[in-house]
């Protein structure tokens, strides 16, 4: 083996890795960030570490889904790991570009599939398996968003009462003989564990994020015997690093603030409905997409909150008054909200205040875009290059 052909392997790998960071600490931290509970840098320190953690532990799961079950792991010559991770890589930069948290599995997928469509090695049941956990995540996002939005959201608002003072959470108090932590100048106690929370709840969507995507940049390696799981993880965990201390950034804003103004429960709700369905999926060994689970349960959130004016029959009809504004996911508890069925309300605002139907629109392209494009480019690349193995 070529030391300089492996080298170039392993920055392909750190590449791809670069990459998730800036797309899935977006997805992940984006709406912490959008509602003013953190900064970008403290968003990106703990995304490292808890991606790392993540990946160590649940991510091998998916390193050995990637790099044997899609195609037999025969395939991955380190040429041909090499094709699958700069096809990877380079759709996620596009992606990146223009700011959209693309899905790092769909791309990691379709670039594998491509490889085992030219090789015939590739595994149509495991593929379908991949593909129906692909159609349920979004679905079961945006319902159990919806379903928190239009019955539990009020309540929990009312119960919560999360709210954020002007200034600092947390202060130094110099008044003794040492420095010690004080509440900032407004801050009160329920503040200060409400943020806490929001903080606790992103750490474990860093930890899903780590658990599904740390195998996109790794898995054909690991699958073709040229890396062990072990190093592995630690050369995906620390590429992710860096792509959330430097491209996240535009990803961070593109999430939390372009899509909508998520308030501080809402950015709970959203990460904990997304979190739990990656990290589950991860488990079983199943690449799961994190934005495609995200954005659809912040787009569930809205869409059930704006849907409290109407009942059941009305929904099942179709017959919602004045229509269904996702806007409604930043209306608090006492704003005026109607209870199920009740009038309509005229605080619900204007739906492009708090919801971009444009922003959606190009997330979802590339969602589509992105795998199609990896699976085809990936097709035709082993099928005039002779660098992959024989079954």
């Amino acid at each position: 083996m070529s030391s300089a052909l492996l080298f170039v392997g392993l920055a392909a790998a750190a590449f791809v890795g670069f990459n998730v960071g800036g797309s899935s600490t977006g997805v992940a931290w984006g709406p912490a960030v959008g509602a003013g509970v953190t900064k970008k840098t403290t968003a990106a320190a703990l995304m490292s570490v808890f991606v790392l953690l993540g990946g160590w532990t649940v991510g091998r799961n998916v390193v050995e889904t990637l790099g044997s079950g899609i195609v037999a792991p025969s395939a991955f010559t380190l040429e041909a790991s090499i094709v699958v991770l700069a096809f990877i890589g380079l759709g996620m930069a596009v992606a990146n570009g223009y700011g959209v948290p693309i899905s790092t599995s769909m791309t990691a997928v379709g670039a594998i599939a491509g490889l085992g469509i030219a090789t015939h090695t590739l595994d149509w049941a495991v593929l379908g398996e991949i593909v129906v956990w692909w159609l349920v995540a979004p679905v079961a996002g945006f319902w159990c968003g919806a379903v928190v939005g239009r019955y539990l959201y009020v309540r929990l608002q009312r119960a919560v009462a999360i709210e954020q003072s002007d200034g600092a959470l947390v202060v130094l108090d110099r008044s003794g003989a040492l420095p010690v932590p004080a509440l900032g100048p407004g801050t009160t106690p329920r503040e200060v564990a409400s943020t806490a929370l929001v903080v606790v709840v992103a750490c474990y969507m860093s930890f899903s994020a780590g658990a599904s995507n740390v195998a996109n940049a790794v898995a054909p390696l690991v699958g073709g015997g040229l890396l062990d799981p072990g190093p592995a993880v630690v050369l995906a965990a620390a590429a992710i690093g860096v792509g959330a201390f430097t491209i996240a950034r535009r990803t961070m804003a593109s999430v939390g603030s372009e899509l909508t103004d998520l308030p501080l429960l809402a950015a709970m709700v959203v990460t904990v409905v997304a979190a739990t369905i990656t990290t589950a999926a991860s488990w079983l060994g199943i690449p799961i997409s994190l934005a495609l689970s995200t954005v659809m349960t912040i787009v569930g959130l809205g869409w059930g909150r704006a849907s409290r004016t109407a009942t059941a029959a009305d929904l099942a009809r179709g017959d919602v008054e004045g229509g269904v504004s996702v806007s409604a996911v930043a209306v608090g508890a006492d704003d005026g909200v109607s209870e199920i069925g009740g009038a309509p309300d005229d605080d619900l605002g204007d739906a492009a205040a708090l919801f971009d139907s444009s922003t959606v629109a190009r997330f979802v392209s590339f969602w589509i875009l992105g795998p199609s494009a990896a699976t085809v480019l990936s097709y035709l690349a082993f099928s005039a290059l002779p660098v992959a193995g024989t079954p």
